[in-house]
C-alpha cells in the first residue's frame, strides 16, 4: 500500500498548520518546500529543529525535500555552481529530517531536449558523486518549464543518466500542463512506471482556449481512480504526496508555479488542500483502499 503525504507550503508557511492538517486527514508524511518564507536550502539550524520537533509532535515523517535543484540555466556556470550549493544544503536538511529523497529538475527549457541531453547527463555527474557520498537520491520531476516536459522525455533522461542515485518522480497532473498532450493515465504512467520511486498528485483541466486551470482533486482530467488501482496492483509502497496547485479564489501565477515559495504561493492553500484531502479520502473509500 502506498503512503500519503502533502507538500508543506500547499497548506501554509506555518509548519504547525501544515502538520495539523496532514494529521487530521490521516497522512503520515510531510514534504518540505518553503517554510516561514524560506526555501528548503535557506532554512537555518533553528528552523530545522522546529520542523523536526513539530513533525515528532504530530507523528509525521519527512518524505522528501522539494528542492528547486537544477531549475537554472544549463549553460551558466555561475547558476550551476549555485545549485550545487543548494544541493549540499538540502542534503544537510534531508539528513537531519531523516529522508533520502531530494527533488531535482532538468534545467530551464531553452531549446530541444535532443540538443541538450548529453549536457544534462554531463551536468548530473557531480550531483551523482555527491549523492553517492551522502547516501541520498535525486528524484527528477518533469514540468513544462524544463527540458523534460512529460513522462516520455523524463524517462529518456533517466535512461541516459543511468544512475541508481537518480530516479523518477511521477506527477500525473503535470501531464495536463505539458505541451505535447501526453495522457497522464494510462499513457504517461505506463512509460514511467518502472522508473519512479515517489509521486506527487494534483489535478488540472485544459480549457477550450488551451489554457490550464488547477482544479480540486478529482475534478480535472487525471484518471486518479485508474491510477490508484494500478498502484495497488503494482504493489507501489512509496509516497503519494498532495501538491494541490489549486486555489479557490485565484489562479497561481506562472512565475510561482515555476518556483513555488512563500506566502503569495500559500495564500488560500489551507482551504484548497483541505478540500482536496476530503475528496482524496472519499475516492479511497469508494475504491475500498484503506488509509
Amino acid at each position: 500500500m502506498f503512503k500519503r503525504g502533502v507538500i508543506t507550503d500547499e497548506i501554509s508557511q506555518d509548519i504547525v498548520e501544515a502538520a495539523s492538517l496532514a494529521k487530521k486527514y490521516g497522512l503520515t508524511g510531510l514534504e518540505i518546500r518553503s517554510v516561514w518564507e524560506k526555501g528548503p536550502h535557506e532554512l537555518e539550524e533553528a528552523d530545522i529543529q522546529k520542523i523536526k520537533e513539530t513533525m515528532n509532535e504530530y507523528g509525521l515523517e519527512c518524505c522528501g525535500i522539494s528542492a528547486p535543484f537544477y531549475k537554472c540555466d544549463i549553460d551558466s556556470e555561475e547558476e550551476v555552481r549555485a545549485n550545487i550549493d543548494i544541493l549540499y544544503k538540502c542534503i544537510n536538511l534531508a539528513k537531519q529530517l531523516g529522508t533520502k529523497y531530494i527533488r531535482g529538475f532538468t534545467f530551464w527549457k531553452k531549446g530541444e531536449l535532443s540538443d541538450y541531453i548529453d549536457k544534462i547527463v554531463e551536468r548530473y555527474q557531480e550531483p551523482i558523486r555527491i549523492a553517492e557520498e551522502n547516501d541520498i537520491y535525486i528524484l527528477l520531476e518533469f514540468d513544462p518549464s524544463v527540458f523534460a516536459t512529460n513522462a516520455r522525455t523524463l524517462t529518456r533522461v533517466l535512461k541516459a543518466i543511468n544512475s541508481p542515485r537518480v530516479k523518477g518522480l511521477w506527477d500525473p497532473g503535470n501531464d495536463i500542463y505539458e505541451p505535447d498532450g501526453e495522457i497522464p493515465f494510462p499513457d504517461g504512467y505506463d512509460i514511467i512506471k518502472d522508473h519512479f520511486v515517489h509521486m506527487h498528485i494534483k489535478d488540472a483541466a485544459k480549457k477550450a482556449d488551451g489554457t490550464i486551470e488547477g482544479v480540486p482533486f478529482g475534478e480535472g482530467q487525471v484518471d486518479f481512480e485508474g491510477q490508484f488501482k494500478a498502484l495497488i496492483e503494482a504493489g507501489y509502497d512509496g509516497y503519494c504526496v498532495m501538491e494541490t496547485h489549486y486555489r479557490p479564489k485565484h489562479e497561481i501565477s506562472e512565475e510561482l508555479l515555476a518556483l513555488p515559495k512563500g506566502s503569495a504561493f500559500s495564500m488560500y492553500g489551507y482551504e484548497a488542500t483541505e478540500e482536496c484531502l476530503i475528496k482524496w479520502n472519499a475516492l479511497l473509500d469508494k475504491l475500498g483502499i484503506a488509509y
